[in-house]
């Protein structure tokens, strides 16, 4: 005969296994981790020189990813530029870095067996090629630049990579055509005022602080580029990753007046190796996203830093963990 528990007493029981699952459920919780582990350790980003968008954009950077990710100690480390920044991951310097595209094909280029490992996080903003002159200088074109002293960027930058090949699209020898003054943004506006350079070429976001400044003491104009895009394109494959574009009538008000400007642009791209860390890529990934419109505010190129395009990292392969991010991401 099978015996019936009164129904208060089924009650009880069941009321009895609820209060077990429960408990077993909370240790499972407290045991159980509920996810990755948060990544942790020290890495160094290589940005550029101190007055550029790159140094900037890496100080906004570092803020966000303190609040995002307390256990990572990020330290800066400025550079001459783009090329100085693969250099500094080829020899672990550092962990991260910003770059151009046309630079990182250089070094793939130069050094294949260095670059193999390089691997990217995303397509961040794009620089703008920029020919800065007097306001009253008769140049206007940089087939004009013959016999003339030209900034053209640092040693080991990216901005005298591009300033080369624009040279070059221009008809003009670098060597023996113009007089190159080697030096980059951070001292070229000075010497454009005290009449010891003619012009400078700068690759950069928009707006570049320096050539503001320079701007508010002295009358300067920003030299259109547009007509060297046939000639830049015929180099060649190396000249992919350079674009035709026009700088906004508000890049620079002081100088443009209200007028476009018809310039050339490359991208930039935030460089890692494939030795780094899948959890940490994918960590500081999700930050250089979100971020975009908090440090937009400063550094406006990073409005352009955008969850669709940064994905598209040519001549650059995505890093696992910056992969991984974007998987997740999508609806």
């Amino acid at each position: 005969m099978v015996s019936v528990l009164p129904r208060s007493g089924r009650r009880r029981a069941l009321l009895a296994v609820a209060a077990v699952l429960a408990v077993l459920g909370l240790l499972l919780w407290w045991l159980l981790p509920s996810g990755p582990p948060e990544p942790g350790g020290r890495f160094t980003l290589s940005t550029g020189v101190r007055s550029g968008v790159y140094a900037r954009y890496g100080e906004l950077l570092k803020q966000d990813l303190r609040r995002d990710l307390p256990r990572v100690d990020v330290r800066l480390m400025n550079s001459a530029g783009s090329l100085d920044n693969l250099e500094h991951l080829a020899t672990g310097k550092a962990q991260f870095a910003i770059a151009t595209a046309d630079a990182v094909a250089e070094q793939q280029r130069l050094h294949p067996r260095q670059a193999a490992g390089l691997r990217a996080c995303a397509r961040l903003y794009d620089d703008y090629l920029q020919l800065i002159v007097p306001a009253d200088s008769p140049v206007g074109s940089a087939k004009d630049l013959g016999k003339l002293r030209v900034g053209v960027g640092a040693d080991g930058s990216g901005v005298q990579l591009t300033t080369r090949r624009l040279v070059a699209a221009a008809g003009l020898d670098f060597d023996r055509d113009i007089e190159a003054v080697r030096v980059g943004i951070d001292r070229m506006p000075k010497l454009l005022e005290e009449g010891k350079l003619d012009a400078f070429f700068w690759s950069g976001g928009l707006p570049t602080s320096a050539v503001q400044q320079v701007a508010r003491r002295m009358p300067i104009r920003l030299v259109q580029l547009g007509d060297l895009i046939p000639a830049l394109h015929r180099q060649g494959g190396r000249s992919r990753h350079y674009r035709a574009a026009v700088m906004p009538a508000d890049a620079y008000p002081l100088v443009q007046k209200g007028q476009a400007v018809r310039t050339i642009a490359v991208a930039n791209l935030l460089v890692t190796t494939d030795r780094q860390d899948p959890v940490r890529t994918e960590a500081i990934t999700r930050t250089v996203i979100r971020s975009r419109d908090r440090i937009g505010t400063e550094v406006h190129a990073a409005q352009k830093v955008d969850l669709r395009t940064a994905v598209f990292t040519d001549p650059l392969p995505l890093h696992e963990g910056a992969r991984r991010y974007y998987v997740s991401e999508k609806p």
